[in-house]
């Protein structure tokens, strides 16, 4: 890109976000100034992506003192209006972090809040651009090949879904960057089409080789052995490894276990949550019947039908070949993050 991609952006006022539910076809900034309006574009998937909405609620603390001072809200009000923000989505917990660390500075006034609020999206850049090298040695050693390597991905996990660079699709960028790169197989993702829409319009942005398929092709091209290994995100990870990402990510999973290659997972430090003992524990989103019982807002399914649309699947640490994150990469198979992680 000729530049770096923000998807949250704070303007002084208010947040700038990239609207996600228009791309590829139309590039828009929504500007968000009150506290309903930020909590909509969360739900909505205005902004998505862990990261990314951790960088939303973070400044949606900000957001939520500025409409306080213009509309005379009470201590408690405020406190209301970031507690709605923090259960915007309730699977990510880099919201929920993102939100309790910058409100922690609610007492030392607006200035205080901003400046902690741009250190969470300052350090998340870092942190990737970090994640993204680890990765990428870690991978080629573990494929252990001198041609460039084929990655298969799923969901969007690009500088659209975090501050900026992205996790696994940091990852990519950085094969690609060493010349070690040939190909990307991005799984379409549905219901909302993620990888087709914005994996495939950030590929394009940089130039990367890539297919779309379906998201039911993923575990016959694995098997087949057109991919060398296969780079996701996430959104929680608990502490013996089990990892919430966007659904379908199991399936590719299970199949990068038959075939015996690397499955990796992408996610700052601030994903992993270690009070959350396992996957059992991790509370799965269920949206709207609409997503997969419509089309283009056409009905697809008969009108008895009705629609089951978790927006998450939880891939079995044992499954996980490795962890990497700002620190390192951590082989998790094992079953148990160590109990220090994040210290």
């Amino acid at each position: 890109m000729s530049h770096e991609l923000r998807a949250v952006h704070w303007t002084g006022t208010g947040l700038a976000l990239i609207d996600q539910t228009l791309l590829p076809h139309r590039t828009e900034t929504m500007h968000v100034q009150d506290v309903d309006t930020l909590v909509d574009a969360i739900q909505r998937l205005v902004v998505r992506g862990a990261p990314a909405i951790g960088a939303a609620g973070a400044y949606g603390v900000a957001l939520a003192l500025l409409q306080g001072e213009r509309e005379d809200w009470t201590d408690g009000e405020i406190l209301r209006a970031i507690s709605r923000i923090r259960e915007a989505r309730p699977t990510a917990v880099n919201l929920m972090v993102g939100v309790d660390r910058v409100a922690a500075r609610l007492p030392e006034g607006l200035e205080a809040v901003l400046e902690e609020a741009a250190a969470v999206q300052r350090e998340d850049v870092e942190g990737n651009r970090a994640m993204g090298a680890y990765g990428a040695d870690w991978l080629l050693e573990q494929v252990g090949v001198e041609r460039p390597l084929r990655i298969l991905t799923h969901c969007n996990t690009g500088a659209l879904a975090t501050a900026g660079w992205g996790t696994a699709l940091g990852v990519v960028r950085e094969l690609h960057a060493r010349g070690r790169l040939e190909v990307v197989y991005a799984d379409e993702t549905r219901p909302l089409l993620q990888g087709s829409r914005l994996t495939a319009w950030e590929l394009v942005q940089e130039g990367i080789p890539h297919y779309v398929q379906a998201d039911g092709a993923a575990a016959g091209t694995i098997l087949r052995g057109e991919v060398d290994a296969a780079i996701v995100g996430a959104d929680r990870i608990a502490a013996n490894g089990d990892t919430a990402n966007k659904v379908g990510t199991v399936g590719v999973a299970l199949a990068c276990a038959d075939a015996g290659i690397p499955f990796l997972v992408a996610a700052p430090t601030t994903t992993v949550d270690l009070a959350t003992k396992t996957g059992d524990d991790i509370h799965i989103e269920l949206r709207g019947e609409a997503e997969v019982l419509e089309w283009g807002g056409v009905r697809a399914a008969p009108a008895e039908s009705r629609g089951h649309n978790p927006a998450f699947d939880v891939t079995p640490g044992r499954l996980v070949t490795g962890l990497v994150t700002e620190r390192g990469v951590l082989e998790v198979a094992s079953g148990q993050l160590p109990a220090d992680y994040l210290k």
